[in-house]
Order: structure tokens, then C-alpha cells, then sequence
């Protein structure tokens, strides 16, 4: 698998900083969320930026959707968590679409484990769903 190259040089960093296994995974994380961004044009260009010192992904158009960050699972080395706004309502649009399909952290996570691969489709809606959160969500 290809990766795209990073934007932000800190981001780059953070994922350099990742062991091996939990980098990689991180990696196809990050070019799903790339990728689904650039196969929407209602989504557009994203900025890749570390927010709270995990790097982090959000629509360059305003109001167009919320963050998504990804990063190891707090304390671990073996699962890693694809997360969003605590104060939204992804996480129970995602468990009433995918409830079997992920584990879920809160109303703020997905988590997966490494050398794992997350279920394509409903992962990439997930994401999806997060960056066009502002567009759907009032409605």
C-alpha cells in the first residue's frame, strides 16, 4: 500500500514516533480518511494538523464537518481508536448503523486492534458520516 505524503511535518513526526505494527495500522487509518475525503467532493480538502497531540484530520470548508482524530488506544500498544466529538451523535449513528461491526469507546471512539483490518465499507461511512457531520446533522 502507497501512502499519501504528509502536510504538516509535527504529524509526520507523531506517526514516525509510533512502533512498528501500531504505525502501520495508524497508516491505513489515515490514508481511509485521506481517501474518503478525496472521493467526496462535498467533503473537499482536509488539514492535517495534531490536535491534542494526536494527528487529526478536518474538512477545510467550514461547517462542513467535525474532526476526526486517530491515535493509539490510551495506555495501549496493540489497539489504536479512530475518534470524534464527544458532543456529537457519531458514535450512536455509528452503533445504530454498524452495532456487530466495531467496538466502540463512549460516544467518542471506534476501536480496532492491530493487525486487525477494520471492515472497509462501514469504516470509510463512519468517516464520512464525521466529516459531513455539520451538513446532516441538523436536519
Amino acid at each position: 500500500m502507497t501512502f499519501a505524503p504528509f502536510s504538516d511535518a509535527a504529524v509526520e513526526a507523531r506517526f514516525r514516533a509510533l512502533p512498528g505494527p501500531l504505525r502501520l495500522s495508524l497508516l491505513r487509518l489515515r490514508q481511509m480518511i485521506l481517501d474518503v475525503a478525496a472521493g467526496s467532493p462535498e467533503i473537499g480538502p482536509l488539514t492535517e494538523t495534531l490536535k491534542w497531540g494526536e494527528p487529526a484530520w478536518l474538512p477545510r470548508r467550514p461547517r462542513t464537518g467535525t474532526t476526526v482524530r486517530a491515535g493509539a488506544l490510551k495506555g495501549s500498544s496493540t489497539h489504536y481508536a479512530l475518534y470524534v466529538h464527544c458532543q456529537t451523535s457519531l458514535v450512536e449513528t455509528y452503533r445504530r448503523h454498524y452495532s456487530g461491526q466495531f467496538s466502540y469507546d463512549g460516544n467518542r471512539a471506534l476501536i480496532f486492534a492491530v493487525g486487525t483490518e477494520p471492515p472497509a465499507e462501514p469504516l470509510a461511512h463512519c468517516i464520512a458520516l464525521a466529516l459531513t457531520y455539520h451538513r446532516w446533522a441538523k436536519r
